[in-house]
C-alpha cells in the first residue's frame, strides 16, 4: 500500500501532539528559573533539590513498596488466571478477570473505596492501596500470560501426560519455563501501572499515605516548578525502561501475537 504525503503529515502531527508536551517537561526540568515561565538557562539544581526533599523521597519509597508488593501478588494471581482462561474458555472467568481492566478508573476507585469502608470496614492506608493495585493489575498480567499460552504446542502437554507426568510436574518442567517471558513481561507491566497510578490511589490511600503521583498532584495545585518537572522526568524514564524491558522479553505478546 502506497503511503501518501498526507498520511505522513497526519502521523507526524499526531506524534508531535503526543510527545511534544513530554519533551517540554524534560527540557524545563533543567531550567534555571523558579517560576518556570520561560527558559533562563541550563542547570542540574532542581535534581539536587529533589534528592534533598524528604517528603518526595518518602512518597517515592511508598510508590516503590506498593508497586513491588502489588505486582508480585498480581503476577502470581494473573498467571493462574491467564492459564485458566486459556484452558477452560469460561466466559464468566474471562469477564471477571477483564472487568477491572475495561472499567473506568474513577468508577473502579469509587467502588473499591466503598467496598473497603462499608464491607470490609478497613482503614484506608497502604494495605488498601496495595489491594486496589492488585485488583486492576491482575487482568493485564492475565492477558499477557494467556497470549503466551496460546503459542505453546498442545502436543507437549499430551506427551508429558503420556509419559506419566503429574499436572504439577507438567507445569513446573514444561508450562512455566515456556510462559516465563510472558510472566516477567506481565509483572513489569503491573509494576509500571502501579507506580504511575493516580486515580485509584487517590480514592483508596486515605490520610497520611502519599505516593509520587499524589505528591506531584499536591505540588502542581500551587505551581508547576522545575522540581515537578524533574520528578516527572524520572518517572517517565522509569516507565519507559520498564516498557522497553517488557517489550524485549516478550515482544510478540505485547503486540497481541502468539
Amino acid at each position: 500500500m502506497r503511503r501518501g504525503p498526507w498520511l505522513w503529515a497526519a502521523a507526524l502531527a499526531a506524534y508531535t501532539f503526543l510527545y511534544l508536551p513530554l519533551a517540554i517537561v524534560v527540557v524545563y526540568s533543567f531550567n534555571d528559573s523558579r517560576l518556570n515561565a520561560e527558559w533562563v538557562g541550563f542547570t542540574w539544581h532542581w535534581y539536587g533539590v529533589l534528592l534533598r526533599d524528604d517528603d518526595m523521597l518518602a512518597a517515592a519509597g511508598n510508590s516503590l513498596l506498593i508497586a513491588l508488593a502489588s505486582s508480585s501478588v498480581a503476577t502470581a494471581l494473573g498467571t493462574m488466571a491467564g492459564i485458566a482462561m486459556h484452558r477452560y474458555k469460561m466466559k464468566a472467568l474471562t469477564f471477571m478477570v477483564m472487568a477491572p481492566v475495561a472499567m473506568p478508573e474513577i468508577l473502579l476507585g469509587v467502588s473499591l473505596l466503598l467496598f473497603f469502608i462499608q464491607v470490609l470496614n478497613l482503614t484506608l492506608g497502604m494495605i488498601s492501596v496495595v489491594l486496589a493495585h492488585i485488583t486492576f493489575s491482575i487482568g493485564f498480567v492475565a492477558v499477557v500470560v494467556r497470549t503466551s499460552m496460546a503459542g505453546i504446542d498442545e502436543s507437549l502437554f499430551e506427551a508429558a501426560r503420556d509419559l506419566g507426568a503429574s499436572p504439577w510436574k507438567t507445569f513446573r518442567h514444561i508450562t512455566f519455563p515456556l510462559i516465563l517471558p510472558g510472566v516477567i513481561a506481565g509483572g513489569l507491566m503491573a509494576f509500571t501501572l502501579s507506580v504511575d497510578d493516580f486515580v485509584i490511589t487517590f480514592f483508596t490511600a486515605g490520610v497520611g499515605v502519599s505516593t509520587l503521583p499524589l505528591r506531584i498532584y499536591s505540588m502542581i495545585k500551587i505551581a508547576v516548578t522545575p522540581e515537578v518537572n524533574a520528578i516527572s522526568t524520572l518517572m517517565m524514564l522509569l516507565t519507559l525502561t520498564m516498557i522497553v524491558l517488557a517489550s524485549r522479553i516478550a515482544p510478540n505478546m505485547l503486540r497481541g501475537k502468539a
